[in-house]
């Protein structure tokens, strides 16, 4: 890591104006994510834990506070392409093929087409796909849809990887699948990884940080560094170290119907 970090809020806020009156969707949140980090936010429905990754994205602006994005605004940022975006839905286009799909970021940003076949070949290696670049989307499972939508986020080689509750519609055995090669992919790769995710195991799990979040307005009860090992087996969910990290995170969503930090 540098010393640098790879998102930086101070202070951040973002009030929407509606007709029924302001919506105050993130007070005055402050938090610094280092480069290689692997970043839960985790709250109930309307915390602010998705608005908070599209101000990173630059798909929201903030309306108090700073926020940079490795050293840039958010702006800046999404010219740069720092950073790949995995949402809630695969969005795969039906009518692409995988390597189609996964080719379209590419497309647009003007790759050569033999380094954008190198990359494509690389991305689909690396989520586990070699093989099914000439299906369609119709043809895979909802998992294997939502490893071809990481692999399009990887494809341009950004640094930061934002990740909207993307297993959030699989089954459990799918989703500890994912789990499981989402955390081989950061180790492999290096990512700064800002995933959010309603689920206390998956964010135990799969974090170096959870940042447990109250209700609207949303703000940071509890940034919880994990004590788990790098490497992490599945089954490393019933030692008594991950029991007790459960353990603040359930009781950091509960104190943010009180006081916050």
């Amino acid at each position: 890591m540098t010393d640098e970090p790879a998102i930086e809020a101070r202070d951040l806020s973002l009030t929407f104006e509606t007709g029924d009156g302001p919506v105050h969707a993130l007070k005055d949140v402050t938090l610094s994510i280092g480069k290689g980090d692997f970043v839960s936010f985790i709250g109930p429905s309307g915390c602010g834990k998705t608005t908070f990754l599209r101000c990173v994205a630059a798909l929201e602006e903030p309306t108090g506070g700073t926020l940079t994005v490795n050293g840039m605004s958010p702006d800046e940022a999404r010219r740069a392409r720092a950073y790949g975006y995995v949402f809630q839905a695969a969005g795969l286009y039906p009518w692409r093929t995988i390597a189609g799909n996964v080719r379209l970021p590419l497309e647009i940003m003007g790759f050569s087409r033999a380094e954008m076949e190198e990359r494509i070949e690389r991305v689909l290696d690396l989520v586990d796909l070699q093989g099914f670049g000439r299906k369609y989307p119709w043809q895979l499972s909802g998992g294997m849809q939502q490893r071809a939508s990481i692999a399009r986020a990887l494809a341009f080689d950004a640094d930061i990887l934002l990740m909207d509750e993307p297993f959030g519609a699989l089954d459990e055995i799918v989703r500890d699948r994912l789990n499981e090669e989402l955390l081989s992919l950061w180790s492999r790769t290096g990512k700064t990884i800002g995933f959010v995710t309603h689920s206390i195991p998956e964010a135990v799990y799969l974090s170096t940080r959870i940042v447990v979040m109250s209700p609207r307005p949303g703000r940071i009860t509890d940034v919880i560094e994990s004590p788990l090992p790098r490497e992490r087996p599945l089954d490393i969910r019933d030692s008594r170290e991950f029991i007790e990290v459960a353990h603040r995170v359930r009781e950091g969503l509960r104190a943010g119907h009180g006081d916050v930090l």
